[in-house]
């Protein structure tokens, strides 16, 4: 058996070893980011519509299935990091590769090239797309800040503002990880008090309230589903919420001692912020929503008209915003104006954690890539002081900035962007599912339930998911079939230009793509 891939050692590079349990799990925590994610993904997700009519009434229950998608492949993650504790920053990328090469059987070594620049590749379109989101999100909440005060920012000034933010959390994240966490501990206690007290405002509204004319009639109302198909195109935008947890798995090359605290962080990281945070603000915020929360809204004729429940939370740029102004008008003595502005700075303290958070994880299977030649070199290489994949951060920073300057411009184009995003999560969630399966199914400590049962339930969830995505929005017809297929458009571009990359730059370097098995037990001897 082949003890080693034929990635470089992960430590060769020179990252430093400063990542506790702690700050692990923090930095993962950072991604999955409660208080920020109900704020900036609740109008997209009331948006959502097949056939003319919103999936808003099924938000929780497709917020819990894809909160048992990200377990079951949390799962999975976990196992594999177990396994190749040396993965250092390869993450999945490495994972692929290492189970084709300890295969005792010659015919699997001439897959191991392939499987891992086909995750590396596509894991791109979540880890450089993800980051773009956050920076759209963030223009969208400042634009609701600063409308508070009566001021209106023209288009250019708001593309500006996205373009400045990516470019200030580029310049704190090239110093490196240690101070993006220090920043991630506090933004996390600050973001969970305020979930927290937000949600305790929505139940308590609802219950001193009885006759606000509710979207549900109660919490079974919000907990259980109202139809399947309904829960799967949620589940297509909450994913958003909860991807992240595997991000911790490509920071081993950082962790103290990363076999024994990377597995642990990949479920506590989704357990507190999935789990317990989620649940909680979202199923608080749907017992709220009600007929006498209203916004104005144009009509297909372009005249205005007043709406209200889900379709006023479509129609705002901000609807929690509006729910926490509500309130405190309603039951707090007019002061919604000072609690919106106060949720609305500790979302953008949140926005700016998980910011960070994504670029500093999301150039980690970068950095190996090019480390291994597999993608431009000079994305391979670490700065002589910080030891950070530079060149990668400084990239991920142009590349956020443009995306969320697109997805800054409307709800659709901002919607665009998450399902471009999320089909490269499912992808690379179900391919990680199948290593699993491959992975452990010659070892003597393979185990059933952990690694078939569970890899395999995983598998069908991202494909579910996937489908979902693809066919049922295409289907859906509108605005949503539109989006969908222009998120398709650009993710099909994308291994287009992967396969066009991995021919030429395997000539340039006299590399073969399916490797001949006596080469490839050769380099992973």
């Amino acid at each position: 058996m082949a003890s080693a891939p034929t990635t470089p050692a992960p430590d060769a590079g020179g990252m430093k070893r400063t990542l506790s349990l702690t700050g692990l799990t923090i930095n993962a925590m950072a991604l999955i980011a409660p208080g920020a994610f109900l704020w900036t993904t609740f109008q997209s997700q009331s948006l959502q519509a097949v056939a003319g009519q919103t999936t808003a009434p099924d938000m929780v229950p497709g917020l819990l299935f894809a909160l048992v998608l990200a377990f079951l492949t949390a799962l999975s993650y976990s196992e594999l990091a177990n396994l190749y504790a040396n993965a250092g920053a390869g993450s999945s990328y490495y994972f692929a590769e290492a189970a084709f090469l300890e295969r005792e059987e010659a015919f699997h070594y001439k897959f191991a090239r392939l499987a891992k620049f086909i995750v590396g590749w596509v894991s791109h379109l979540y880890y450089w797309i993800y980051p773009g989101i956050m920076v759209a999100f963030t223009g969208v909440l400042v634009v609701y800040i600063v409308g508070l005060f009566g001021v209106t920012l023209s288009t250019p000034v708001e593309v500006g503002v996205t373009v400045l933010f990516a470019a200030l959390t580029g310049a704190i994240a090239f110093r490196g990880i240690s101070g993006s966490t220090m920043t991630a501990v506090v933004i996390n206690v600050i973001q969970l008090t305020a979930l927290v007290v937000f949600s305790a405002l929505a139940v308590a509204y609802r219950l001193t309230h009885p006759d606000a004319g509710y979207v549900h009639d109660g919490i079974t109302s919000v907990v259980l589903p109202h139809s399947m198909s309904n829960v799967l195109f949620q589940g297509t935008i909450a994913i958003l919420l909860l991807v992240g947890f595997e991000s911790v798995t490509a920071l081993g090359a950082e962790a103290i001692n990363p076999k024994r605290d990377v597995r642990r962080a990949v479920l506590l990281s989704l357990a507190i912020q999935g789990g317990i945070a989620y649940v909680l603000e979202y199923v608080s915020a749907n017992l709220f929503v009600n007929s006498s929360l209203t916004y104005p809204a144009a009509g297909p004729s372009g005249a205005t008209s007043t709406v209200s429940g889900y379709a006023a939370a479509a129609a705002s740029g901000a609807p929690v915003g509006d729910m926490v102004r509500f309130i405190g008008d309603h039951m707090l003595g007019g002061t919604g104006l000072p609690l919106a502005l106060i949720l609305a700075a500790t979302v953008l303290i949140a926005l700016v954690g998980t910011t960070l958070a994504c670029l500093n994880t999301g150039v980690r299977i970068t950095y190996v890539m090019g480390r291994d030649k597999e993608m431009p070199s000079i994305l391979g290489t670490l700065h002589g002081r910080y030891a950070t994949p530079h060149y990668g951060v400084l990239a991920l920073a142009g590349v956020s900035a443009a995306i969320g300057a697109y997805g800054v411009l409307s709800a659709d184009n901002l919607l665009q962007t998450i399902l471009a995003s999320n089909v490269g999560t499912f992808l690379v969630y179900g391919m990680t599912n199948l290593i699993v399966i491959f992975a452990f199914w010659h070892r003597a400590e393979r185990n059933a339930a952990k690694h078939i049962l569970v890899p395999i339930l995983g598998t069908v969830a991202n494909l579910a998911m996937l489908f979902a995505v693809v066919g049922l929005s295409i289907a859906s017809g509108g605005s949503t079939q539109a989006d969908t297929v222009l998120a398709l458009g650009f993710d099909a571009a994308w291994v287009a230009i992967g396969a066009v990359w991995l021919v030429a730059n395997s000539r340039s370097t006299n590399r073969s793509v399916l490797v001949r098995p006596t080469t490839a037990k050769a380099d992973a001897a």
